[in-house]
């Protein structure tokens, strides 16, 4: 599910669906002013089939990714990167959440200053009415007294498109992934794309400094944590 916000049944939708998800790359551009995310080392967690992996791959990340739940290999690669991470990318996680001990621990894997960057719908766009029962929590998230913005993090917005062949593609994408409803989101559409939202939640690790060593350990007891309980 991670490499989009949506569970699809089968890789071949997930796949179909991909291509038509951002295709101007809004999302991996938005990371990389953030970040940045070229030149650095990142870790990607809870990654789904590595899509979004790869798109920073491309523009230059050095790139560990998790996907979870973790094998007993992946928590012990996982365990040496506590402190040294330039970034860590959490797309579309259900483990994501605002105030979660997942995001504590994420955080002990940055080195100092280094950026938390979160990704979730932001709930306010044309793609939401495919799946409304998740708008309410993505509007409430965002909001200026959120859980995520009055937890230190900031938010950008980045406005990008869900991009069809033409309105009969959108049709039977739609309809094949939301039945009913993308047939009637479908039906509407006067031109082949969707307006999406997508909310980019980020913050910096603290600078350590001197005499801060027992906030550092604290912090990597934090991340050990994460690799001990991968479980959703």
């Amino acid at each position: 599910m991670p490499d989009l916000s949506i569970p699809l049944p089968s890789p071949k939708l997930e796949e179909d669906l991909l291509r038509v998800v951002d295709p101007d790359g809004k999302l991996p551009a938005a990371l990389e002013a953030l970040g940045p995310i070229a030149d650095r080392d990142v870790v990607v967690l809870d990654c789904g089939n590595g899509f979004r992996a790869r798109q920073l791959s491309e523009i230059g990340a050095r790139v560990a990714s998790f996907a979870f739940p973790l094998s007993e290999a992946a928590m012990a690669e996982l365990a040496g990167w506590v402190g040294r991470a330039d970034a860590v990318v959490v797309p579309w996680s259900e483990m994501a959440t605002p105030g979660s001990r997942f995001l504590a621990e994420a955080n002990a894997l940055l080195r100092p200053c280094g950026r938390l960057l979160v990704i979730h719908d932001y709930g306010r766009d044309d793609v939401w009415s495919l799946r409304p029962e998740n708008q309410e929590r993505a509007v409430a998230w965002s909001h200026r007294y959120g859980p995520f913005l009055g937890a230190g993090f900031r938010i950008r917005v980045i406005h990008c498109w869900w991009t069809f062949e033409s309105v009969e593609h959108a049709r039977e994408l739609l309809g094949t992934v939301f039945g009913s409803v993308g047939e009637e989101t479908a039906e509407k559409m006067k031109r082949p794309r969707l307006e999406y939202s997508i909310a980019i939640y980020h913050r910096s690790a603290p600078a350590v400094t001197p005499g801060e060593g027992d906030a550092e350990a604290d912090s990597a007891d934090a991340g050990a944590g994460l690799v001990r309980s991968p479980a959703r």
